[in-house]
């Protein structure tokens, strides 16, 4: 049974219905909706529910023209009440959707309401207007850490509506396509669930069914550290006045990864990544733990470097053995009957198509020489020199012994609920570890040269090359300084530093943002197909 789309709500005031109530999570199997659960978009307009999009940011937007285009024809919107008039600018020709000057009309109109407003000030929003909530409609909540957001609905809401909460795991600039939306029935009916589901099914997205709790430590342990990686490796290279790529440092193979992602990333806003990194206490575990492993793992470079042999082997057994701890199961003996999974697949040649600089010739080179190069910088190379300057890798270094310290298998989750940038990340971390191993790198081994693998080449080079410890020392004083940001639980702070590193980077957003969307796609498709094809084989 469900109430009349018109239903009165006149006479439904916050004082009449017992806020406190709504603390309860129990699920009133009895409490019905406002529209048929079966409804589409091709239903007549007045069967159709209203859907409420209270904060019109970048993902308000994004979803607000999903349903749009998909046909839903009541669509309510609002922000902050001095953006009232810009919104009904920019939406003057879409008649399917209405702005309003504030949440109190969007709430009381609407049948499924989502509240996309950054973590740090859900409190205050659902204070202000999640009392207005019309009655047997269901609520959501767009945050990327869900605590605070529990929290408010519980306070806030009234007992006589539904909380099914979402949050869709990628950012506004990446296709919904497949991508993995979390899906959270903390109190609703199944018919509730089955609108909501019903409602989002316009973004073609993959749902995953989780509770508040599962959501928090799957985003910390596929977000948190994945984040802190590629904003220190922009703060490094804010702080180095210079764009590496343009200079043939730091340009192609997996390197194409690292610098396409850390523009895309600059280019979103702060609070996107604030909320997770502040309010969810895993993550802020994972990022000291993930400074202390840069500076760490730095430390031992530099004393192996100058001739410390206990530091060299000390250094080459941590990597080791985090490399056991995470990537295991893709070197050591599988039993009987298991598969083994594939790993992502990141090949050179693929990421060279979407590289923003061309590396250095050796001739007119201004980087200082390697010991990995050519032996002498006198006589003639008797080969071409390395397409792919070897590095310490130190970023992906740490974020793999970050893993191994606090115990996380980053594939537990990688199926269900991982970003776009934390398989691209995962997929380099990979390519490092494993190519040239027996798993086998492809191509990529091809070019570890003299039977090295990528990661033998790397901890030479972090021994034994000294162009690329000036970066290094940037990259370690970046992580420690974003940890000691998210310690400090400060927004100021994390907004300062973020939009200082990103005005660094502006001038060179757009074209990144093409190229690192083509890159992402493409790398997305071969993994879906992937994805599939071990499903199929199981």
């Amino acid at each position: 049974m469900h109430s009349p789309q018109n239903a009165p709500t006149g006479d439904l005031s916050p004082n009449s219905r017992d806020i406190n109530a709504s603390k309860s999570i129990n699920k009133d199997a009895s409490l019905p909706i406002n529209v048929s659960p079966d409804v589409t978009p091709d239903s007549p307009a007045e069967e159709q529910p209203t859907i409420g999009l209270i904060g019109m940011g970048a993902m308000g937007r994004m979803y607000a023209r999903a349903f749009a285009d998909a046909g839903w024809k009541k669509i309510h919107v609002c922000d902050l009440p001095e953006k009232y008039e810009s919104l009904k600018r920019e939406y003057a020709d879409s008649p399917t959707i209405t702005p309003f000057p504030d949440g109190h009309g969007v709430s009381r109109s609407s049948d499924f309401i989502i509240y996309s407003v950054e973590a740090e000030y859900i409190d205050r929003v659902v204070a202000q207007y999640g009392p207005s909530t019309k009655l047997h409609a269901i609520v959501a909540g767009q945050t990327s850490v869900k605590a605070p957001e529990r929290k408010a609905f519980e306070s806030y809401l009234p007992p006589d509506v539904h909380i099914v909460s979402v949050h869709s795991l990628h950012g506004p600039s990446v296709s919904s396509v497949e991508q993995p939306l979390v899906l959270i029935n903390h109190r609703g009916t199944a018919d509730a669930l089955k609108l909501v589901r019903g409602i989002l099914a316009c973004l073609k997205s993959r749902y995953v069914e989780m509770s508040y709790e599962e959501h928090d430590s799957v985003t910390a342990n596929t977000q948190a550290v994945t984040h802190a990686a590629f904003l220190s490796m922009g703060t490094a290279w804010s702080c180095s006045a210079a764009y590496p790529w343009e200079q043939g440092l730091y340009v192609g193979g997996i390197e194409t990864v690292k610098v396409n992602l850390t523009l895309r990333i600059y280019s979103n806003a702060w609070h996107v990544y604030a909320g997770l990194a502040i309010l969810n206490p895993s993550a802020q575990t994972q990022i000291a733990q993930y400074s202390r492993s840069a500076t760490e793992l730095f430390k031992l470079m530099l004393r192996g470097g100058a001739g410390d042999g206990e530091a060299k082997e000390e250094l080459r057994r941590r990597v080791e053995w985090a490399k056991e701890e995470v990537f295991g199961p893709f070197t050591g003996n599988t039993k009987e009957g298991e598969r083994r999974r594939r790993p992502i697949l990141l090949s050179a040649e693929v990421l060279d198509k979407f590289s923003l600089g061309k590396p250095r010739t050796s001739e007119g080179s201004s980087t200082p020489p390697s010991p990995n190069d050519a032996q002498t910088s006198t006589a003639a190379p008797s080969s071409p020199p390395p397409k792919y300057r070897p590095n310490s890798h130190l970023s992906l270094l740490a974020m793999v012994d970050c893993w191994a310290h606090l115990r996380i298998n980053p594939y537990h989750h990688l199926s269900v609920a991982a970003t776009p940038l934390f398989r691209l990340f995962l997929g380099v971390a990979e390519h490092l570890f494993l190519a040239g191993s027996s798993v086998g790198g492809g191509a990529s081994s091809e070019k570890a040269g003299l039977g090295e693998s990528e990661l033998d080449r790397a901890l030479r080079s972090a021994l034994e090359d000294h162009w690329h410890r000036p970066d290094d020392l940037e990259f370690v004083l970046a992580a420690r300084g974003w940890s000691q940001c998210v310690g400090f639980a400060s927004f100021k702070l994390y907004r300062r530093r973020f939009e200082e590193t990103r005005t660094f980077f502006e001038e060179r957003f757009e074209e990144a943002t093409k190229v690192g969307g083509r890159m992402v796609k493409e790398v997305m498709e071969w993994e879906g197909r992937r994805e599939r094809e071990e499903k199929e084989a199981l």
